[in-house]
């Protein structure tokens, strides 16, 4: 059986994707690391996944059981991940940048019986250390398939705190088939695809590194984004498959033309996510090196991808393209019935053009869809399949989807996201704030950028040095705002609902 899009249909649990590979192509390289400066055939990936499987088992994993994968983007997460699922328990990643402040309620909330990564200091439950050790040992038969949860990721989505996405097999699956339905393909077996986002993050897992293994091809992976060390890997390890956010085209836009031309002349693909990309960036890229940037939507819940301009092959700045095959999209009322959301005059934020149709809540439906919120299920999708994302958007006349706004306020910074209530908190707390608010701006580099507007105390000098020392103590870095305001009082509607959209120019 060869790995590919078509040959995903015929695996039930993630890890088998592996396995497929290894008896396939087991010579093939599977994975470069270009901080560690190694690489593994698919014959040794699955060794050592077998490997690291043993030694969950050996520490008492059981089927079911959550395990925190506390690692950067490595080789090491890749193997510890497939290792969890293939010994059938449920991997729970985090970010190992985040501070204890947020990894440690989600360890709390998952019931993680186990973590894997350096020891972060009395985490409350085993560490094992990351290994590969390719050595080969006795096969570890997969356990656990179709609707059975394979990964808890944690999101704060549109309605505060984070809470767990449970993905089942299917759902994780189902996404990189449906992936592998498009044309031209995001990965082929003979594809190198470079992968510098966060693993712990579904974007860079799912269209990252489960769709590379899912096509047989090689992922190249980096533990972040360093522009020209980027290049470089690139050009070393000819790359053709670049998956990025905003942030990465907007570090290469500002290089030299020619040097990143030369540098990507093997990439025939430039896929971006997570977040909007500035048309000027999109002109930058396509400048220095020929190519378009393919955008696309997407969701924890939804495994992640939603819609890509790769449907259609036309790069259109502004849109985020129409459904992958197998994914179905309508636009409905907050009560979940089919239709445009009438526009409100009041706001210039839904002045948009007459040719829309008006804007609605995006609702998704399709195998890729999550089970439902840990732990018991809550809030999935409907009777019917649909999930409704929170996302306001509209399609245009020629079909294709555009974000417009997202419902609660909900911010996302280079395609994680941030509620608006956890800033507010955090700086609400300084003795010499009266009342904050904290809104999205668009930013070239990320998408958006977190932005404060802070009323004062009076009488009381507040600078926005003390604002922003305040939330990097307390908040994950792309949490922090990039801009403080200061005001004598926020814009307010007659019954005292704040208007947020006034904030945002």
């Amino acid at each position: 059986m060869a790995a590919g899009a078509g040959s995903v249909a015929e695996v039930a649990n993630v890890a088998d994707l592996v396995a497929a590979n290894a008896r396939e192509r087991p010579g093939a390289t599977a994975l470069v690391d270009t901080v560690a400066e190694t690489t593994l055939t698919w014959a040794e990936l699955d060794a050592a996944v077998d490997t690291q499987a043993r030694r969950l088992l050996g520490a008492g994993l059981g089927r079911g059981d959550r395990v925190a994968l506390r690692l950067p983007t490595s080789s090491a997460f890749a193997v510890a991940f497939f290792a969890v699922t293939r010994a059938g328990g449920i991997a729970v990643p985090l970010s190992p940048q985040a501070p204890e402040g947020e990894w440690r309620p989600v360890l709390a909330d998952s019931g993680a019986r186990l973590l894997v990564g350096a020891d972060p200091g009395e985490p409350d439950v085993p560490v094992l250390e990351p290994v590969i050790d390719t050595s080969a040992g006795e096969p570890v038969e997969a356990t656990g398939a179709g609707e059975d949860v394979a990964a808890l990721f944690y999101t704060s989505g549109t309605t505060g705190p984070p809470r767990g996405v449970m993905l089942s097999h299917r759902a994780l699956l189902a996404n990189v088939a449906q992936l592998g339905q498009l044309s031209p393909p995001v990965a082929d077996p003979g594809d190198r695809v470079f992968v510098a986002i966060p693993l712990h993050h579904i974007y860079g897992l799912g269209p990252g590194l489960l769709n590379a293994v899912a096509a047989g091809a090689t992922a190249v992976l980096a533990q972040r984004f360093d522009a020209r060390k980027a290049l470089a890997a690139c050009a070393d390890h000819r790359v053709t498959v670049i998956v990025g956010v905003p942030a990465m085209y907007a570090e290469l836009a500002v290089l030299p033309a020619d040097e990143v031309g030369e540098a990507l002349s093997t990439v025939r693909l430039l896929v971006s996510g997570a977040a909007p990309l500035h048309p000027k960036v999109l002109a930058a890229i396509r400048g220095a090196t020929g190519l378009a940037v393919f955008e696309g939507y997407g969701l924890t819940e939804a495994a992640p991808v939603v819609t890509s301009t790769l449907v259609t092959g036309y790069a259109k700045p502004g849109s985020v393209g129409r459904p992958l095959p197998g994914v179905e999209l309508r636009l409905v009322e907050s009560d979940g019935t089919p239709g445009p959301v009438p526009l409100d005059p009041a706001d210039p934020s839904d002045a948009f053009a007459d040719d829309t149709g008006g804007t609605g809540l995006v609702a998704v439906r399709g195998r890729n869809l999550f089970s439902g919120y840990w732990p018991d299920g809550a809030h999935g999708p409907d009777e019917d399949g649909w999930f409704r994302t929170g996302d306001v958007g509209y399609v245009d006349v020629d079909g294709d989807l555009h974000l417009v706004d997202r419902a609660n306020d909900l911010i996302i910074v280079n395609g994680f996201n941030v509620f608006p209530h956890e800033v507010e908190d955090v700086i609400g707390a300084l003795p010499e704030v009266a009342e904050v608010a904290v809104v999205g701006v668009l930013d070239e580099r990320s998408g958006e950028a977190v932005k404060a507007v802070v009323v004062p105390k009076p009488g009381v000098a507040l600078s926005e040095q003390q604002v922003v020392d305040a939330c990097a103590a307390t908040l994950a870095a792309y949490k922090v705002p990039r801009t403080v305001e200061f005001a004598e009082a926020l814009p307010h509607s007659s019954v005292g609902k704040l208007r947020r959209f006034r904030l945002r120019g």
